[in-house]
């Protein structure tokens, strides 16, 4: 059936009233984001299609920065191991040195989220992230080359420094470029390429030698600039700049469609809203600081639950728990079960709800933490890690036998397996894709970098001490401690954190306008 354009547009023009107060009712009609025109379901499939594949491809581009990130991030996993028993004593590493090789990448990762604060809005979402192959790029070369401990040091900050840049930039040009029906998938991809990136380095430590693997962490960096080269920058920042015509081109490209008038309205009618620049009074407004007080929590209890020191000291926790397999095998095996994890939070995240997944990650993460912080307490410490064999030789009948020795061992492997599992069912990538989506828009170039700031100041407090905290306490009680904060997280999580399915980025915002708690009225 044909509709005129007037009668086109009075099907999908909400009221005003709708427009005022969006989000406070029951869903409806008046509440779908950008609604179709009426179509034939075979033209409305293959125009979705379309749409949808730039905006993937546009998305895949940016996320590239995160593979390389999640790549960055474990490269100590298998290379301290080897450093530990390197014959060239200017390489080798002892447990201070170690320590700082781990954390150092998160000084890095601070440094990158603070940076982003400024060229975020100076550079754009897109520029920036192009801008962060720069010192990734020369990290990897320095790693690559290295002849004393100072250019890994180095070259672990500058990669550290990518990342924390690449943290803030990403989550939020995708949350800007894509719409809200695939917001939510497409939010997940940070966290899905950051765990394949970290994915593909337990493989290739399998493999190849340390050196090799940093010359292998320079191919994705290379490919991300040049798919970028031909992706838009985000509508709404070049808005933002009074670049009207330049935003129209990138929405009508990323929409795959010339009707596109209408979003491109609404998105600038809310710019234009919030052109001029955030004063110190309005930052103390609730309709400002409470968006960011949750996204810079969110991360800030992220960290807390003990993801970035499990991923970093993945091999050394397994050495010192005495698993089944090899622990070079078992650090890919979780990173698989990791990868597994996010495609089901990418597919049920605008299904189920974000509010549920947070849910169910960190009550997975807490059941985890508790059985390895209980393993580590209870069960003994084995003389030969890695070795049952070996064990049960030396030991003779004073040891377990080996069956039973061999169940109790598969407890540590198990328990990380559920940890990884629950953090990227929820934790991991939904605190990337809500601090994007619940940031205000004049706040969000400089609010973003804060949450990464604050992610990263807290994974290096992390990472630097708690070797130091094993070696004092025992590996039993960080464990302990990460319980704790998911315990914290879910407490959290149904106070504070709104569910944000569904709706579009200026609904939200509108949201944290009327000081309610929650979206239902």
């Amino acid at each position: 059936m044909l509709f005129s354009a007037a009668e086109e547009y009075s099907c999908i023009r909400p009221s005003a009233q709708a427009m005022q107060e969006p989000l406070l009712r029951a869903e409806g009609l008046d509440y779908d984001t950008f609604p179709e025109a009426p179509a034939s379901p075979g033209e409305r499939a293959r125009a979705g299609v379309l749409q949808n594949r730039r905006v993937f491809l546009a998305t895949f581009a940016a996320v590239l920065g995160n593979f390389s990130f999640g790549y960055a991030l474990v490269y100590t996993s298998p290379v301290i191991p080897a450093l530990k028993l390197s014959s060239d004593p200017a390489l080798h590493l002892d447990k201070i040195q170690a320590s700082w090789f781990g954390s150092v990448f998160t000084l890095g990762a601070a440094a990158g989220g603070l940076s982003a604060m400024l060229l975020n809005d100076l550079l754009g979402r897109k520029l920036s992230i192009m801008f962060s192959a720069v010192p990734s790029a020369i990290g990897y070369a320095l790693m690559a080359g290295a002849h004393g401990l100072w250019m890994l040091l180095l070259g672990r900050m500058l990669t550290g420094f990518a990342g924390g840049l690449t943290a803030a930039c990403i989550p939020v040009y995708v949350s800007e470029i894509a719409p809200p029906g695939v917001r939510g998938a497409l939010g997940a991809t940070p966290q899905l390429m950051a765990v394949f990136g970290s994915l593909s380095l337990y493989a290739l430590g399998l493999l190849l030698p340390w050196r090799w693997l940093a010359v292998a962490g320079e191919g994705p960096v290379l490919i991300m600039i040049l798919l970028l080269s031909f992706m838009p920058n985000s509508p709404r920042f070049l808005l933002s700049k009074s670049r009207d015509e330049e935003a129209l081109q990138a929405l009508t490209w990323l929409r795959a469609d010339s009707q596109v008038h209408w979003e491109f309205e609404q998105i600038q009618d809310n710019v234009r809203k919030q052109s001029s620049r955030m004063s110190w009074a309005e930052a103390r407004e609730p309709r400002v600081y409470r968006p960011i007080l949750i996204a810079v929590l969110m991360r800030f209890l992220q960290q807390l639950t003990g993801i970035t020191p499990v991923l970093v000291y993945l091999q050394t926790i397994f050495d010192s728990t005495s698993v089944v397999l090899p622990s070079q095998q078992d650090a890919a095996i979780v990173g698989a079960v990791r990868l597994l994890s996010v495609l089901i939070a990418a597919v049920t995240m605008d299904l189920a709800g974000r509010k549920v997944l947070l849910y169910v990650s960190a009550s997975i993460m807490f059941v985890a933490n508790l059985t390895l912080g209980l393993y580590v307490q209870f069960v003994p410490k084995p003389l030969t890690p890695n070795s049952t064999m070996e064990m049960v030789t030396l030991g003779g009948t004073e040891q377990p036998p080996a069956t039973a020795f061999n169940y109790l061992t598969l407890i540590p492997l198990l328990a990380t397996m559920l940890f990884i599992m629950g953090y990227a069912m929820g934790w991991g990538p939904i605190t990337w894709l809500l601090m994007s989506e619940v940031l205000p828009l004049r706040a969000r170039g400089v609010a973003s970098g804060l949450c990464v700031l604050v992610s990263w100041l807290t994974a290096f407090v992390l990472t630097e001490y708690f070797l130091l905290a094993v070696t004092a306490f025992g590996l039993q009680v960080p464990f302990f401690f990460f319980s704790a904060i998911c315990l914290l997280s879910l407490l959290f999580t149904g106070c504070c954190v709104p569910e944000t399915r569904g709706r579009s980025l200026e609904q939200i915002e509108a949201f944290f306008h009327t000081r309610r708690m929650s979206f239902r009225p």
